[in-house]
């Protein structure tokens, strides 16, 4: 439904062309390598390929010149944490879904112009509060947040036991937390996982 509204809103646009529309990340890859829009919008937070697991792989279709689609991030997450994940993954433009539609059209624009789009409120936040912890220690208290033994995210990725003691005992130390468990809800609750 949300789709639907989107793209009809987006259309009234006279500048703008909805080409497709996709209702997971992996149809909206082969949908961008396909019809390769100048734009994509999309979510955080989607099957089979996350909004910023798509970022990442138009990012790396743009850098081999397949395509010269950017990313536009629209969701209901105003977390500061997310927003820094998806300007590295390569999103241009990271606004949420109350955002008006004339605006949004507007940042569509923008981002087509080659700028930048971000939510003000968010932009300030995510500047004062910086994600301390490295892709290990997300990737291991992420999987420990799901419920993964220490022994499961070892043989998962690969490290050791001790290892994986390690990372978690980091993390629940960087976030202040009591254990992984709060932990992991933590910097889930800050965008960081």
């Amino acid at each position: 439904m949300v789709l639907g509204a989107l793209a009809a809103l987006l259309a009234l646009e006279p500048d703008v062309e909805v080409v497709g529309q996709a209702t997971d990340g992996a149809e909206a890859l082969t949908k961008v390598t396909e019809l390769r829009p100048d734009v994509l919008v999309t979510d955080i937070e989607m099957p089979r390929l996350t909004g910023l697991e798509l970022a990442l792989a138009v990012k790396a279709a743009r850098e081999h010149g397949e395509v010269a689609t950017r990313v536009v991030i629209l969701t209901t997450f105003a977390r500061a944490g997310y927003l820094r994940r998806a300007l590295d993954a390569g999103a241009a433009g990271y606004l949420l879904k109350d955002t008006p539609a004339p605006e949004l059209a507007d940042a569509i624009r923008r981002v087509h112009q080659g700028g930048r789009a971000v939510d003000p409120e968010l932009a300030l936040e995510a500047w004062a509060e910086a994600d301390p912890l490295t892709d290990r220690e997300r990737q291991v208290l992420r999987l420990a947040g799901e419920g993964a033994t220490t022994a499961r995210i070892a043989d998962g990725l690969g490290l050791s036991e001790g290892t994986v003691r390690n990372y978690l005992s980091e993390a629940i130390s960087k976030l202040g937390a009591a254990n992984r468990a709060e932990a992991a809800r933590l910097a889930r609750s800050k965008g960081w996982l």
